[in-house]
């Protein structure tokens, strides 16, 4: 429905302006609107040339807007080498703790095995014998028949040395062989004892000295499995040290990989609406020239709606008023041709 408007014209230099950007919006809509690119295109039966050559420019401004279409398009920067690698080493450090967990836990195991069966306190008689040297008995039997040829030969001397005396079998004579051979036994079990303590003194040392071991090396074993347990976290954390670093310097790359896409589809989208926002600038400039100039004269128009593609272009209703207001003769037509 159109409205009736009273407006003041403007001067003569205005409305020429005026005009002339009407015009200008007018060649930029006035293009036949087509659905397809050139290579879709060809010549109906009964098309002028020109009319051919006007959907030739249009479908090859389609094409342009189609492929300025798709550099506006919003697109992701993909993930940067670096942080594809920091995946990779997650992925294969997940569980890598796990050899030297099992190897801590075998370590302790080794040492209670390495203790298993000792017995502090006083030992048991088996305890000694475990530990007594096996060639004892062949020590003690050695020295012992060592000992008992010295005493024979002793005793013979005696008798001979009786002999000589001529008191050989008398009653003196006996008590001496009696008495030498009594202190002879005795020795003999001395000798004897002797040999039972110090090989009873040595097993003692020989079990102390296999605790004492055995305790030292439960204690290294102790010792190996916190070191592995301790290696296997520090391996986790020098790892996850290095997965970050490359996740960090990753997400940097991206991140500039990012920008660029997104420098790229400002620079299409300015391109792309220069001239449209060049057209709006122009506008509203003249709008405001319009209201700071005294008028000449008064016109009364009529301004029809704008069409819905003028409404969707965005400059119907600012053309509209700007043409009206420096022409005084309502509104022009700039609907594009369907061609």
């Amino acid at each position: 429905m159109a409205v009736q408007q009273v407006q003041n014209l403007p001067p003569q230099f205005i409305q020429d302006i005026g005009k002339d950007l009407a015009t200008q919006i007018t060649a930029q809509t006035a293009v036949p609107i087509v659905t397809t690119g050139l290579a879709g295109i060809s010549q109906r039966p009964g098309e002028s040339a020109d009319q051919f050559k006007a959907r030739q420019d249009a479908a090859r401004q389609f094409d342009i807007r189609q492929q300025s279409l798709r550099g506006l398009a919003p697109q992701v920067a993909q993930q940067d080498a670096l942080q594809r690698q920091a995946q990779t080493l997650a992925q294969a450090g997940v569980g890598s703790f796990q050899p030297f967990l099992t190897a801590a836990q075998q370590a302790g195991t080794d040492a209670a095995t390495t203790l298993s069966g000792v017995q502090l306190g006083a030992p048991t008689t088996q305890q000694i014998t475990d530990f007594m040297s096996p060639f004892q008995a062949q020590v003690i039997d050695a020295t012992l028949a060592e000992f008992d040829r010295n005493r024979g030969i002793q005793e013979q001397q005696i008798k001979d040395q009786q002999a000589a005396l001529g008191v050989l079998g008398a009653g003196r004579a006996g008590v001496q062989l009696a008495e030498f051979g009594t202190g002879a036994a005795r020795e003999r079990a001395l000798l004897q004892a002797g040999l039972l303590q110090q090989g009873f003194g040595q097993a003692m040392q020989a079990r102390q000295q296999d605790i004492a071991n055995r305790f030292g090396v439960a204690e290294a074993q102790r010792g190996l499995g916190a070191f592995q347990s301790g290696l296997g976290g520090q391996q986790q954390t020098l790892a996850g040290t290095d997965i970050t670093r490359l996740g960090q310097l990753g997400a940097l790359n991206q991140a500039q990989a990012q920008a660029q896409l997104d420098a790229q589809r400002e620079a299409v989208r300015q391109a792309t609406f220069q001239p449209q926002e060049q057209l709006d600038l122009f506008a509203n400039r003249v709008t405001g020239l319009m209201g700071g100039v005294q008028g000449q004269g008064t016109q009364t128009t009529n301004i029809p709606n704008p069409t819905p593609l003028q409404t969707a272009l965005g400059v119907g209703t600012t053309l509209a008023g700007i043409y009206g207001g420096l022409t005084g003769k309502g509104n022009f037509n700039f609907s594009p041709r369907i061609g």
